[in-house]
């Protein structure tokens, strides 16, 4: 990912608060025709002192289902435009519109998993969690017989990301006036994306998210 020194960011507290607004993440692989394949889904994330690890499935007619090796994942996170008119302190000549973003990008390895067992810890750990965001109480019921040949359509997958990118291009690169009124723009908005990224913009200022 192009990261201008400005906007990198290193403190992995913030692909945890990126995972924990929005875990439909994009996975990319190389696919047998030799073109990117792309899948969005839904995924467990877990960071612990053994490191991070990301967990999901794939339908098996997916052609991607089941791929083992190198792969991509790309971590959605908000974004508004942001309007030169907004900035007091520069000439009008020099203001130049632009789009204020934070996402991440890890590269890492796919391990595909098969395993009853381990596919309905999967299962069970993705629908508890999202059922929980929804107020939701469906359960997992592997012994059901629907619910077994249903297992039988996914192939799991884990995610031991090496690297990790991270970018939050906050007008960090601008001088606080220009900072301040950007983040006072943004709140007025109607846009719920644009007020989103004000409060992203606040706590970049104020040195981050607490931890949830």
């Amino acid at each position: 990912m192009f990261i201008p020194s400005a906007f990198v960011e290193t403190d992995l507290i913030w692909l945890d608060r990126l995972l924990a607004r929005d875990a439909f993440v994009t996975l990319v692989t190389n696919g047998a025709d030799g073109y990117p394949q792309a899948t969005r889904l839904p995924v467990v994330y877990t960071r612990d002192a053994g490191g991070i690890l990301i967990e999901g499935h794939w339908a098996k007619p997916n052609p991607q289902a089941g791929h083992a090796g190198p792969a991509l994942m790309l971590v959605h996170g908000p974004h508004a435009y942001v309007s030169p008119g907004w900035y007091p302190d520069k000439d009008a000549q020099a203001r130049v519109p632009t789009w204020n973003y934070a996402a991440a990008e890890l590269r890492g390895v796919l391990e595909p998993v098969t395993d009853p067992d381990a596919l309905v810890a999967m299962l069970d750990a993705l629908s508890t969690h999202y059922e929980g965001t929804v107020g939701g109480d469906w359960d997992l019921l592997p012994i059901e017989p629907r619910q077994q040949r249903m297992l039988g359509g996914i192939v799991g997958f884990r995610f031991r990301p090496a690297q990790v990118q991270i970018k939050l291009k906050l007008s960090q690169n601008h001088p606080e006036a220009n900072q301040t009124s950007v983040i006072d723009a943004l709140s007025t908005l109607d846009a719920p994306a644009s007020r989103e990224l004000a409060q992203w913009m606040r706590w970049r200022r104020e040195g981050g998210p607490a931890a949830d």
